[in-house]
């Protein structure tokens, strides 16, 4: 599906969402490193953990407010409420001020707005895109993403070590710019809500309730409920890019000679090397995903879960394995490519078995995968003190590996219900 195709919703969104990503990405790969200083890696860790609690609660009450109030409703509070707490941030970290604590708690709040966010703008393309146009439309969507994955630490290693402040306040203002333009320019997509008229219903505690509810009845598929635990096993793994890996750079790599051509020579400290190894994710990513999506597609659904699974641990491993930049650039690829094989069938996944009325449910409860995985990542930062890199690493690649098992058992389960419902035709 060419995007000059796409309805007016997507196409305003994909240029509002690029340039507020370039601007996030230009400092979030960073923050890792600045709590880490500021608190502590055991007490880094700790923080970003329960930061990430709070992303889980708001992730799930998300999904019911896209249902409830509307894909646009939600997606306009939250770039605000983003953009606000990215001007405070800036403030804490600022020539006037220097409050690490309150950056932290700006973070956190971002995090919220973020899990507000998310299941909203999936459900508003599953509302407006035909089934069999969805993986090439969530591919562009994710395409754009890692293009501003490979732009913003680029100019986060220029601008953000040298002017935090300008850049998060610029952040901010971009945040609240896009809340405009949604605001402004894009149509409500989501189904009209239908109350419940009864008298329970008027109660304050009747939606909370209610919600709960509706997600028991999603995580009783046990098809379902092993997608989720498979992918919380991925992305923990996954997460790992913003948690351990760029405290693991910047310990190994001080001064590390990386091109030698005659006298001259390229030599990278730790946060360039971390830079140079995250816009080698993103250029890769924005380079192959449209080619690998539709590459995975001629393949079975279970074969290319399974396999990336397999290649994410090998991945992740092969990380601990030295301190060269050129090992991280190895890893990093093969990191990519297990990324990439599953970035359009995933959200497809979701879409296929999701009843148009809870799309918003559906889309938040198999993001649990991603908020949940985020929870628990930051763990590794302090599983470094206590077991050493290696051994840290060897852990997650495992966990990658178990991911792998439970996909098998997933498409077994597919595969048996399948079986069953013809047998009955």
């Amino acid at each position: 599906m060419r995007i000059r195709d796409w309805d007016y919703n997507l196409k305003i969104r994909l240029f509002g969402e690029a340039l507020m990503n370039i601007t996030f990405w230009m400092f979030f790969p960073f923050l890792t490193i600045y709590f880490a200083d500021a608190f502590g890696k055991e007490q880094a860790g700790l923080f970003l953990i329960i930061s990430q609690v709070f992303s889980v609660l708001a992730n799930l009450m998300g999904g019911y407010c896209a249902d409830r109030f509307g894909r646009k409703t939600m997606m306009v509070l939250s770039a605000f409420g983003q953009g606000l707490v990215f001007i405070i941030f800036a403030f804490s970290n600022s020539p006037w001020l220097d409050l690490p604590i309150l950056g932290f708690i700006c973070f956190s709040f971002a995090g919220v707005f973020g899990a507000f966010y998310w299941p909203a703008s999936q459900a508003m393309v599953a509302d407006v895109v035909d089934e069999k146009d969805r993986s090439s439309v969530f591919a562009i969507f994710y395409t754009s993403i890692n293009i501003a994955v490979v732009i913003g630490p680029i100019l986060g290693a220029i601008f953000y070590v040298h002017y935090p402040f300008e850049v998060l306040l610029i952040a901010g203002l971009v945040c609240m710019l896009l809340s405009l333009l949604l605001a402004k320019q894009i149509r409500e997509t989501a189904p009209v809500f239908q109350a419940e008229s009864n008298e329970a219903s008027g109660k304050w505690y009747y939606a909370i309730v209610q919600q709960i509810q509706d997600y028991r009845i999603i995580i009783k598929d046990s098809t379902f409920l092993l997608f989720i635990i498979a992918g919380v096993l991925v992305a923990i793994t996954f997460m790992q890019l913003d948690m351990i890996i760029p405290v693991y750079i910047t310990d190994m790599v001080h001064h590390q000679e990386m091109i030698k051509l005659g006298d001259w020579s390229l030599s990278l400290n730790g946060e360039q090397a971390f830079g140079v190894i995250l816009s080698e994710n993103g250029l890769l990513v924005a380079l192959f995903t449209i080619s690998v999506t539709k590459w995975m597609g001629k393949y079975q659904e279970r074969n290319v879960f399974i396999l990336s699974s397999i290649i994410y641990g090998l991945s992740i491993i092969t990380f601990g394995l030295s301190g060269s930049i050129w090992v991280f650039i190895v890893a990093m690829g093969l990191f990519t490519f297990a990324e990439l094989m599953t970035a359009g069938i995933q959200q497809t996944f979701v879409s296929k078995i999701a009843p148009d009325h809870m799309r918003g449910q559906y889309f938040a409860a198999a993001s649990l995968r991603y908020t949940i995985g985020r929870t628990i990542a930051p763990i590794a930062i302090p599983m470094s003190l206590w077991f050493g890199y290696p051994i840290t690493f060897a852990l997650l690649g495992a966990l990658a590996f178990f991911s792998g098992a439970l996909y098998y058992l997933m498409f077994q389960k597919v595969e048996k219900k399948t079986l069953e419902h013809a047998e009955s035709i």
